[in-house]
């Protein structure tokens, strides 16, 4: 199991501070500073959670000193363990890690947690992986030998990468691993020290985009027999990211995709902290600006959320929405 799992899980708190649960004389609740676990800070979570963040602070109502702080993490896995021991009261996180820290199966096998609920969709994500046109890489293959990008340990984006590696037949010790985030790779191609790098963002992806502006760059396809060795081995879905995603694409990529959500601590956040923070965060996410906020909508709200516990708040909030029986 992943070491960093196993060693927050250990000291997770006997107690968390429930910040939601008491209320005081006036009309008004007190509550402490909430910390959401984003991602790298070259990737698309710590933009757009900082952005979230500021939509919630900004339109949360009947608490007193509510804050939530984005904080940059090693994104998913991270984020979940780091809710289960209480370090952070929100987390952003693809669904599946999410399913997985549910069973204590993949990065967290034989660790169940348990204290967290869905709270909303945020938006699609798609594994997008980036090279230069001089590599001589044009298949996931050609990376054997390579220094490749995998993600942040702890991150969906490495979790991802390890099954498209596996799945043609590329172990570790067969290309030189390297576990950083994309912002910190998109450097490294650029200066020549990188090979590809692996990044499940947003589409189109910002750091993408600037690193086409300085290097002549290309995206990796997967063949139509390394998507039926992913999707028979995990819950990610083929697609076709369009070539007019990005002006340097000449054709449709083959790629993956799953779902960015939203989860919140059950031990920390109370039921009505909980709605609050749900009502907050969709009744205005006209005010998101990043570019993946166009996906905040009550339409794709409950995108990701089958086979997880709903959050009691978000679960108040949803159905007073008309989304759920």
């Amino acid at each position: 199991m992943n070491k960093k799992v196993t060693g927050l899980i250990s000291i997770a708190a006997a107690g968390a501070l429930l910040l939601g649960a008491c209320g005081n004389d006036n009309d008004t609740a007190d509550v402490g500073s909430l910390q959401l676990g984003t991602g790298s800070t070259g990737g698309t979570y710590y933009p757009l959670g900082t952005e979230m963040a500021n939509v919630i602070n900004a339109n949360v109502e009947g608490y007193d000193g509510f804050d939530v702080s984005a904080v940059s993490s090693g994104a998913s896995v991270d984020n979940l363990s780091n809710i289960a021991q209480g370090e952070f009261e929100l987390g952003m996180t693809v669904h599946l890690p999410a399913l997985d820290a549910l069973t204590g199966d993949g990065d967290f096998e034989g660790v169940e947690i348990d204290n967290f609920g869905f709270m909303g969709h945020i938006y699609p994500e798609v594994m997008q992986i980036v090279t230069t046109e001089d590599s001589g890489i044009d298949t996931i293959a050609d990376l054997e030998g390579m220094r490749v990008a995998i993600g942040p340990p702890g991150s969906g984006t490495q979790a991802a990468a390890r099954l498209i590696l596996e799945a043609y037949g590329l172990e570790d010790g067969d290309y030189d691993a390297y576990e950083e985030g994309f912002g910190d790779a998109a450097g490294r191609i650029q200066d020549g020290n990188l090979d590809a790098s692996f990044g499940l963002l947003g589409l189109p992806a910002g750091s993408i985009e600037e690193l086409s502006l300085q290097q002549d760059v290309k995206m990796v396809s997967l063949t139509d027999e390394g998507l039926s060795y992913i999707e028979e081995n995990s819950g990610y879905e083929a697609m076709d990211i369009p070539a007019d995603s990005y002006d340097f694409l000449e054709e449709d990529v083959q790629a993956i995709t799953a779902y960015a959500i939203l989860v919140g601590s059950t031990d920390a956040i109370d039921e009505d902290l909980g709605y609050e923070i749900t009502r907050a965060l969709f009744d205005n996410a006209d005010s998101v600006s990043h570019a993946q906020g166009a996906h905040l909508t009550l339409e794709n709200a409950l995108n990701g959320s089958n086979g997880l516990p709903m959050h009691p708040g978000a679960e108040r909030y949803f159905e007073e929405q008309g989304l759920l029986d």
